[in-house]
């Protein structure tokens, strides 16, 4: 009698768990990011003001000296703009105001917002904390300047509100406005129009410090060429100079066929929306969606940058 031996193939041991896969890379670890980042609001908040108080630490009048500071720019240039462009200044200084005002907002949530996460370094090594909450820090800080800057629109809103108030036509047709084409009915219920307007430019700005400074902790010669680039579009976006001259065909020698191109600039939209409501001009639809899309694609974009190097932030740095 011989004994057999059976010989069983190994089957695995299904008591066993299997560990998960890593879900670090993925757009709900960057949503959750955001979201925790918002709820954090008490912290982004006092970081931010704790900005405004330290940069003007010992100061008599404080965060104003930035409203005093903008408002000595804007009537310097006013009166001389005004005159180099023979426009009225009741009507050239407000609309030279608003657009230093919003350009500051702009320029400062850039250039501050490449250097967020270096310019965190510190944090981001100590403390457990959603990387978003420094990009809140940042667009709360510029938030809080452009607060006080519009104290200077305030005023120049009292001072001239009759010139403001009163409707002006350049490029309409039998007094109803014409498509694309300049438009001041005066200061309406759209002056609220700002609020949204604002609102978006936010929401870009915040999409653009998430991935200009993803992209500049990596890469630390992208500052240096966005600086020079924001230089550049400072010139080519209509806030020193009157657009309304392009828009009504009113241009010498026919320098209007510098209008399409001036379109292309994603910024003059951004200050149509936020700016002409506030010195009663009229705000193109065309102006909306360009910047309604933009948004949108630029937070996908962020989105897409936060799943893939969220995590290396911190080694970055």
């Amino acid at each position: 009698m011989h004994a057999t031996s059976t010989v069983h193939a190994a089957e695995p041991d299904v008591s066993t768990p299997v560990p998960p896969s890593s879900d670090s890379k993925t757009f709900g670890r960057a949503i959750d990011d955001i979201k925790t980042g918002l709820a954090s609001r008490e912290l982004w908040t006092h970081l931010g003001w704790q900005d405004i108080k330290q940069r003007y630490r010992r100061s008599i009048i404080g965060p104003f000296w930035i409203t005093i500071s903008q408002g000595v720019i804007a009537l310097g240039l006013g009166l001389l703009y005004s005159q180099l462009f023979r426009t009225p200044i009741e009507v050239f200084l407000p609309y030279l105001s608003t657009g230093f005002i919003i350009w500051g907002f702009i320029q400062g949530c850039l250039t501050e917002g490449m250097e967020t996460f270096i310019a965190n370094e510190g944090l981001i090594k100590q403390v457990p904390a959603p990387i978003s909450v420094y990009v809140l820090r940042t667009i709360w800080r510029q938030t809080l300047l452009l607060a006080h800057n519009m104290i200077v629109y305030v005023v120049l809103l009292i001072i001239f509100f009759s010139a403001l108030d009163a409707p002006y036509s350049l490029g309409t047709k039998d007094g109803v406005c014409v498509p694309d084409k300049f438009c001041h009915p005066g200061l309406s219920w759209n002056i609220f129009l700002a609020i949204p307007g604002f609102v978006l430019l936010a929401l870009t700005a915040g999409w653009a410090a998430l991935l200009l400074g993803i992209i500049s902790t990596r890469f630390r010669d992208i500052p240096q060429l966005i600086n020079s680039l924001i230089q550049l579009m400072f010139y080519g976006t209509p806030i020193v100079w009157p657009v309304d001259q392009l828009l009504s065909g009113g241009a010498r020698d026919g320098a209007s066929w510098a209008l399409p191109i001036i379109k292309l600039n994603p910024l003059y939209h951004y200050m149509q929306v936020v700016r002409s409501p506030l010195i009663g001009q009229a705000v193109s639809w065309t102006s909306w969606v360009v910047v309604g899309g933009i948004t949108v694609v630029g937070w996908a974009l962020a989105l897409l940058a936060m799943r893939n190097y969220r995590s290396r932030v911190s080694y970055w740095v």
